[in-house]
């Protein structure tokens, strides 16, 4: 085990010498590589989708685990989930009145559960609650969202409010990792089961990001199209995009983590 480990460490040790300029083009590159090989394993790319939903399932489990067998919430940002109820909550919002679907249900156990965690850490596990290090300030991340979804939103036939509400919910989850990160950077060490649920918005994240460019691909632009005009349909291929690249780096050293055989992920400066 330990000699098949060893081209993998070296690899990931020579990654980290490269300068940052380097690191994203690497890092560009790796995922069209990922696109592409996905693309043609997975024939149906609406499953992407499912699996994405899966993998945040399963990141929910984990967090579920660390509050109720742990009875812990150390490292776990409130920020953040404050972030995901609300662009959930509106989400549901926009799903109730534009389009109701199986998504429908599946974000609302999603809100259910993150109310669950919210009210886990406020209440019954707060002396845990690392609040000093949970110091990211949300307005800066909910009013340019809002002012963004005034300037750039759908152009279907529904009604504006609706329309405004559904940009900002896209641009909202995109950065509502942004206190978590900040958490883990001002703590430095990581335990494993924040490492691991964060890891899971990461592949949740990326997951996501491929379903949305491979349909493009597939439909040859025509679902861009279909969206709508103007800004509105590149802005939400880019949102994926971002949301995907926000946690490349932390996914990066949890794997770099697991590979060495660490229990406990330690960031070195600088990195979320």
């Amino acid at each position: 085990m330990g000699t098949s480990k060893r081209p993998i460490n070296a690899l990931l040790g020579w990654v980290r010498r490269q300068p940052p300029k380097v690191k994203a083009c690497l890092s560009v590159f790796a995922g069209i590589a990922a696109l592409v090989f996905i693309r043609y394993v997975v024939h149906d790319h609406d499953n992407l989708y499912v699996a994405a939903e899966a993998v945040h399932a399963l990141g929910l489990l984990v967090l579920i685990y660390k509050l109720t067998k742990e009875r812990t919430c150390a490292g776990i940002s409130l920020k953040s989930q404050y972030l995901t109820a609300l662009f959930l909550a509106v989400r549901l919002y926009c799903s109730f009145i534009m389009e109701y679907d199986i998504h429908t249900i599946l974000d609302t156990a999603t809100l259910a559960t993150t109310l669950w965690v919210i009210y886990m850490i406020r209440f019954k596990l707060k002396s845990s609650y690392m609040a000093d290090k949970d110091n990211f300030a949300t307005y800066y991340v909910i009013a340019p969202c809002a002012l963004l979804a005034l300037a750039v939103h759908p152009s279907t036939t529904h009604n504006l409010i609706n329309r405004i509400s559904w940009a900002f919910c896209v641009y909202l989850e995109t950065v509502s990792v942004l206190p978590q990160l900040r958490m883990m950077q001002n703590t430095k060490i990581i335990e494993p089961f924040t490492a691991h649920y964060v890891f899971a918005l990461g592949v949740a994240r990326f997951l996501n990001c491929a379903h949305w460019v491979l349909k493009v691909v597939d439909t040859r632009g025509r679902l861009l199209t279909a969206l709508g005009y103007g800004l509105w349909p590149p802005m939400i291929l880019l949102a994926e995009i971002v949301q995907t690249f926000i946690l490349a780096d932390f996914c990066y050293y949890y794997v770099k983590s697991v590979f060495g055989g660490q229990l406990v992920l330690r960031l070195p400066p600088g990195v979320v």
